[in-house]
C-alpha cells in the first residue's frame, strides 16, 4: 500500500472533538477555578459514552493527593482537575490548577479514542495550562505531581 502524502498534504487536525462537553460542566468547572478555599479538592471527569458527552464522576473536597490516586481506576481512563496547595521553599503559598489525563495501558482503544479526542477541546474550553498525562495511576502521588509542576 502506497500513500501519496507528497500529492494531498495531510494536514493534522487542531482540534478534534469526539465528545461534547455539556455547559453545566464547563460553568461547574469555571466556578472550580475560582474557589476561595485553601485546601487541596479536584473533580473527576469521565466520558459517557452512552452520550458521548464529558460528565462529573465525583467532586473532591478537602482531600489528598493520595486519596485521589485511590479513586483513579486502573483500567479506564479519567480526567482529573485538581486544585492544589504546594508550599514552596522560600514559604510562599499557591494554588495552581492542575489538569491530569489518566490512560491507563491496556485500557479498550475505543475509551482512549474518546478519551485521547476530547483531552485538547475540553482543555482549551477551561482554559488549563498546567496539563499532564499519566499511564499508570499507582504511578500518581504527590511527588509525582510536584515534579511535573517543576517542569513547568
Amino acid at each position: 500500500m502506497y500513500f501519496f502524502n507528497f500529492l494531498f498534504p495531510v494536514k493534522m487536525a487542531q482540534n478534534v472533538q469526539v465528545c461534547d462537553i455539556p455547559e453545566e460542566v464547563v460553568e461547574r468547572l469555571k466556578k472550580f477555578r475560582f474557589r476561595k478555599e485553601k485546601n487541596v479538592a479536584a473533580i473527576m471527569l469521565k466520558v459517557d459514552k452512552n452520550s458521548r458527552k464529558i460528565v462529573i464522576e465525583e467532586d473532591y473536597e478537602d482531600c489528598n493527593i493520595d486519596e485521589l490516586q485511590a479513586e483513579l481506576p486502573i483500567s479506564q481512563p479519567r480526567y482529573l482537575v485538581i486544585s492544589y496547595v504546594r508550599n514552596h521553599s522560600d514559604g510562599r503559598v499557591s494554588y495552581p490548577l492542575c489538569f491530569v489525563f489518566s490512560s491507563p495501558v491496556g485500557c479498550p482503544p475505543e475509551q482512549q479514542m474518546m478519551y485521547a479526542g476530547s483531552v485538547l477541546s475540553l482543555i482549551q474550553t477551561l482554559g488549563l495550562t498546567k496539563t499532564f498525562d499519566i499511564r499508570n495511576p499507582e504511578d500518581f502521588d504527590e511527588e509525582w505531581l510536584l515534579e511535573q509542576l517543576g517542569k513547568v
